[in-house]
């Protein structure tokens, strides 16, 4: 990356084939701008949008990050301003004829020593919490679920200081559905590997009403878990002992405490960094992102890798138009072929509902500078560092593979957030450039602005300001060691991310591709 040498005016050109680069300045800069290598403006450019470095005829390729990004609709003249309308999107690359692991890189040198301060479950898996998660079969019980949750933190929870919180696992599934549909196993495994997430204790405990479609038996088969033949762990509501809602929330009660008991007397123990398992997601994306925030993710991403943790990336339709240079970093070509599967499904999937890849860009993407999605897809890659790609799971799967992971799913933040969730993440780092006060209670989660202005603004809700990098205030690499320093700390509770400070979450979002009756 290189940048121009003043610090005002100042823009960013990722590559030295690129003809276009981004404006840093906050607020922008005005018409007539004239920048130390002796670029004039000749529009008022926000800041993060795109001025043309050079002439660029009608037609001619726009390239940003050294690729395409889109086709000038008539001559572009060098100081204007860049945006949606005065360029055509590419078309996505073909599946047909993509590199098969021809460019995997080589596996970096070890990183030992590293550990962090984990809850150890009984199937090997570690937790970065200690919860107890109260499932649910079926939306018609989640109300009455939500309200012994908070009996049970006002009068229970108290008397139980090493598990830290209790939650319910509610949505919106488990009767009124086409169960047996293609595409049905999606919401269903993605709730059975919810219920045994490491941080809730590899032991669930399953409310259901009784009458629904998802019958706990189906959710959690007998030989999904060795405690599932041992013990009771399903409270029906219509349950003929149950005579009143005060029995429903009683007995609700009454299990929860048998199972903080269970988790009280668990304590953190120092365990090797190769037992994270951490997500990587974007939001609220603007054109910093690709150039701060993601890349100095990917640098933090090459080194849990390197200290053998699991590191998941994910949002097929934020790769979709990057997949050449992902399928090319396969470990093998039956990793390539499915970052390929992936994305063929999805592509039929957006197909069945009359849209495309493009329709993932928001208005604040927009306003933040990306002009389409293959501009976005580019700056999003950059979160999977440079390790090759040791995996491909599909959406609710479990991740039990070492490395770094392609786990597919939609980039709805929520969806994405909750698929990441089951598949088996104990952390989570979510960049953004727009600002947004997601969080999840099941895990922390650490938030990377792109941009300083940004985390100033929002200072208690941004944990790490990767704006630096753009003013050359710090290196990539130096945020990035900061970044997993973060990881090792907020895992081991010795800190505390700014969702978690303020008790922020999102509801769980499941995915559900088949129908509804």
């Amino acid at each position: 990356m290189t940048t121009a040498t003043t610090l005002r005016p100042l823009y960013i050109r990722v590559h030295a084939d690129d003809n276009v680069a981004i404006i840093v300045n906050e607020g922008g800069l005005a018409r007539g701008t004239e920048f130390d290598d002796g670029l004039t403006l000749l529009d008022d450019l926000p800041e993060a949008h795109k001025v043309a470095l050079v002439d660029i005829a009608a037609g001619a390729p726009i390239r940003r990050y050294g690729s395409v990004i889109g086709f000038a609709r008539g001559d572009i003249k060098a100081g204007s301003w860049v945006h949606e309308e005065r360029m055509d999107m590419p078309s996505a690359p073909s599946l047909d004829d993509l590199p098969l692991a021809t460019a995997t890189p080589a596996p970096q040198s070890a990183l030992a020593g590293y550990t962090f301060e984990g809850f150890v479950n009984d199937d090997g898996s570690v937790g970065t919490k200690n919860i107890l998660g109260i499932t649910t079969t079926v939306q018609c019980v989640a109300a009455t679920v939500n309200y012994a949750v908070e009996r049970i933190r006002r009068e229970i929870l108290p008397r139980y200081p090493n598990v830290d919180d209790v939650i319910a696992l509610t949505h919106n599934y488990g009767c009124g559905i086409a169960i047996e549909a293609p595409g049905s196993e999606i919401p269903i495994r993605t709730l059975r590997n919810l219920a045994l997430n490491p941080n809730l204790g590899g032991a669930p405990m399953v409310v259901s009403l009784g009458c629904e479609k998802l019958q706990p038996v189906r959710l959690l088969p007998s030989n999904t878990l060795p405690i599932l033949n041992a013990e009771s762990y399903v409270i029906r509501l219509q349950d003929e002992e149950h005579h009143s809602f005060g029995d429903m929330v009683s007995a609700i009660m009454e299990l929860a405490e048998k199972r903080l008991e269970v988790l009280n007397r668990r304590a953190r123990q120092t365990r090797p960094a190769a037992d994270l398992v951490v997500g990587l997601q974007c939001g609220g994306s603007d054109a910093f992102s690709g150039v701060t925030a993601n890349p100095a993710v990917g640098y933090a991403s090459d080194l849990l890798v390197r200290a053998g943790a699991t590191v998941m990336f994910s949002e097929v339709t934020e790769v979709r138009d990057a997949i050449h240079l992902l399928t090319a970093r396969a470990a093998g070509e039956d990793v390539a072929r499915g970052l390929i599967r992936e994305m063929a499904w999805y592509d039929g999937y957006l197909g069945r509902g009359a849209v495309d890849r493009s329709a993932n860009t928001s208005p604040g993407n927009k306003r933040g500078g990306l002009t389409n999605i293959v501009e976005k897809a580019l700056g999003s890659i950059a979160k999977a560092g440079t390790s090759a790609i040791a995996g491909v799971t599909g959406p609710g799967e479990r991740v039990t593979q070492k490395g770094l992971i392609f786990a597919a799913t939609p980039a709805s933040d929520f969806i994405c957030g909750t698929l990441q969730l089951a598949a088996a993440m104990n952390m989570h780092v979510f960049t953004t450039g727009r600002g947004t006060p997601y969080g999840l209670a099941m895990v922390p989660v650490i938030k990377v602005a792109s941009r300083t202005s940004l985390a100033e603004r929002w200072s208690d809700l941004i944990d790490i300001d990767a704006g630096t990098i753009a003013t050359g205030d710090a290196t990539i690499e130096q945020v990035g060691t900061q970044i997993f320093q973060m990881i090792l700390d907020v895992a081991s509770g010795r800190k505390q991310t700014w969702a978690d400070h303020w008790g922020l979450s999102n509801d769980l979002a499941l995915f559900n591709p088949s129908p509804v009756t």
